[in-house]
């Protein structure tokens, strides 16, 4: 019973090492993350543009959206956007995050918060590329995470 727990034990610790060896060579550059995204959240397919600001951070605004408009044909807001100054923001213009960081030692970004419009909340954000290229980025609020993953277009 110890020989097979042990290499189970093993066994876990050879897959966790593998996991850090085959990082995606994408997350070894902080300028990486900046480009234009396409990502779709439940239903709504949206783009994103993420650019590098003078402070040496990153900024986040979705670009256009599949449905920006509601059934009357008005331009749909942020109206869930805990900033009440905020809230007749076009759902096309929202900044989805700002102050993003790029922790060179853990080949990653973080510092900052994700926003969700769908939802209106605010949760501590951790962004980093997937093996398959793709952007996961990581919401996080006490233990409950989300990841949502967003496509490098350009």
């Amino acid at each position: 019973m110890k020989g097979i727990r042990l290499l189970m034990l093993l066994a876990v610790m050879l897959l966790g090492g593998q996991s850090a060896l085959a990082q995606n060579a994408l997350n070894n550059n902080g300028d990486n993350i900046v480009g234009e995204y396409e990502g779709m959240q439940n239903d709504d397919r949206f783009k994103a543009k993420i650019v590098k600001l003078t402070d040496g951070t990153y900024r986040a605004q979705i670009t256009w959206l599949e449905r920006d408009r509601d059934a009357k044909g008005n331009k749909i807001l942020d109206t869930k956007n805990p900033d009440k100054s905020l809230r007749s923001t076009p759902a096309d213009r929202i900044v989805i995050f700002s102050g993003l960081k790029y922790d060179a030692r853990k080949h990653e970004w973080n510092g900052t918060k994700i926003y969700d419009p769908q939802r209106g909340v605010r949760a501590k954000l951790v962004a980093e590329f997937a093996d398959d290229g793709r952007l996961a980025l990581t919401g996080s609020v006490l233990v409950i995470s989300e990841t949502v993953y967003w496509k490098k277009i350009k």
